[in-house]
């Protein structure tokens, strides 16, 4: 049974600046990435309850300043994010065709793949979260050093009583192979609570033949609740020892796609921190996906989110 030691929530990854689509020929600026786009939303979501932080590293430059500006005007901590004084943050552009879309990444030299470089900072940053979130991008853009480093941190604060919530969203060009990938996901799950594959990746990586085969493969390694995502279809869960269905509602209106995935994440993410029983949060995580997925870009306008807000469980 997942149980919270605090309300405090903590997401470790990259933030990039995003160029998406605001007309013909015209593309607004935003800041996005996966783990970031999780944890703006889960914010927005828990509201004056909310202590979430997101642990990164960018750069001097005034797209960093301006980052770390709005997510402190949009409720975050932003002193556990670190500075960079010869790199900046990475770059990405979203292009449409129709609503599936293509990124353009300029991030090789991002200042986030030294964001666990420094481990007494790193331990500081988040050894006292009850939850903690990554990616496997997150682990991707890491250096070898730099993720023994994090998962070191990770033990002990798991030790500590930290709910460690995973989602593997593989993305290969950031590897240097299909192996590579394997090992360090496999390492990650043995550290997992909380894990939110999405089945296409999963498919593609370990072959599973349907979303019960994920499931159950992610849940042998000990993880307590396991959500496989897989787009439009129903959403597969394994709690408690049992596998579980639950459908997707039709989407209305869809712009882009872009982080849907991250959004499903933040919603049910939110709901268990709130207390919320395991099916009313994915139907947070379903309505927040539907909400970013009628939007450009990968965050959903905030009034919007707000309205989504859960009532306390009677």
């Amino acid at each position: 049974m997942i149980s919270f030691t605090s309300m405090r929530a903590v997401s470790i990854g990259e933030a990039m600046v995003e160029l998406a689509p605001a007309g013909p020929e015209m593309f607004r600026r935003g800041f996005a990435g996966d783990t970031f786009n999780t944890i703006w939303h889960i914010a927005q979501l828990m509201g004056p309850t909310a202590d979430c932080g997101f642990v990164t590293r960018v750069g001097n430059d005034s797209h960093s300043d301006r980052f770390v500006a709005a997510m402190a005007a949009d409720g975050l901590d932003t002193t556990i994010v670190s500075r960079d004084p010869d790199r900046q943050m990475g770059l990405y552009l979203i292009e449409l065709d129709g609503t599936e879309r293509r990124f353009h990444y300029w991030r090789q030299c991002s200042a986030a793949r030294r964001l666990a470089d420094d481990a007494p900072a790193l331990h500081n940053a988040i050894c006292r979260g009850g939850l903690i979130h990554l990616s496997g991008i997150t682990l991707s853009i890491l250096s070898v050093d730099a993720r023994s480093r994090l998962w070191a941190t990770l033990r002990e604060a798991r030790r500590g009583g930290a709910i460690v919530s995973f989602d593997p969203n593989v993305r290969m060009r950031l590897w240097t192979s299909q192996e590579e990938a394997r090992v360090v996901i496999d390492r990650m799950l043995g550290m997992t609570d909380i894990a939110l594959p999405s089945y296409d990746d999963e498919r593609a990586l370990w072959g599973d033949a349907s979303p019960y085969d994920t499931a159950a493969r992610i849940a042998s390694y000990g993880v307590q609740e396991v959500i496989v995502k897989d787009g439009a279809n129903p959403a597969h869960a394994w709690l408690g020892g049992q596998f579980h269905t639950f459908p997707t509602p039709a989407a209305n209106r869809v712009l882009d796609t872009t982080g849907a995935g991250d959004s499903f994440n933040a919603g049910y993410l939110a709901g268990r921190l709130l207390g919320l029983l395991n099916e009313r949060s994915i139907r947070l995580g379903q309505q927040l996906a539907d909400e970013v997925i009628r939007t450009y870009g990968a965050l959903a306008a905030r009034e919007r989110v707000v309205g989504l807000r859960p009532k306390p469980e009677v």
